[in-house]
């Protein structure tokens, strides 16, 4: 099994239902390294870029799994992107340290998968809303993968959210994620 980094940023973990749940069932999993910048890094001025550099060196596949916060990241991942993702590294003439690494987003979603449609509530697609994430990898020449969802935080039962944990640890455990 290929090394798999798990980019969690989760700012109130210890309140997550969703998240938690998915952790949980793939912590254990070996060759998989959760990496919880929340509990790592006060601030972004804290991050340590050279060892969030390292770590990214060190897996062969890069997950951000996050709750979406206003059709997006929490700010400290993007803060974090902003800094370790940096020109010579990450993208540029010389920054191909990332290149063919496969990266996915792990992403749970409070409303239900019907109001990201484009007729729905959201008028756009959680693909569409997380575009910017797939032209990152695209400019870190990682390959990007389906993105992973658990929609209806608030009305997802005990049982199906184990299910969706279930299929979480069997997208990290199989061999490609290209059709994962």
């Amino acid at each position: 099994m290929q090394k798999t980094l798990i980019i969690l940023a989760h700012p109130n973990m210890a309140q997550s239902r969703l998240n938690k749940a998915l952790i949980e069932t793939v912590k254990d999993e070996p060759n998989v390294t959760v990496h919880d910048i929340y509990a790592t890094y006060k601030n972004a001025d804290a991050i340590d870029v050279a060892k969030e550099q390292a770590l990214l060196l060190a897996h062969d596949r890069i997950i951000f799994q996050f709750p979406l916060y206003w059709y997006s990241t929490p700010s400290l991942l993007k803060e974090w992107q902003d800094k370790v993702l940096e020109y010579g590294f990450a993208f540029g003439s010389t920054g191909d340290k990332l290149k063919g690494k496969e990266f996915k987003v792990g992403v749970t979603i409070g409303a239900a998968e019907e109001a990201y449609q484009p007729s729905g509530m959201m008028q756009a697609t959680i693909n569409e809303l997380l575009k910017p994430l797939q032209t990152m990898a695209l400019m870190t020449q990682m390959v990007f993968t389906p993105i992973f969802t658990v929609y209806g935080a608030l009305s997802i039962t005990d049982t199906e959210l184990a299910q969706k944990a279930k299929e979480y640890q069997s997208i990290i455990t199989t061999a490609q994620w290209n059709h994962a």
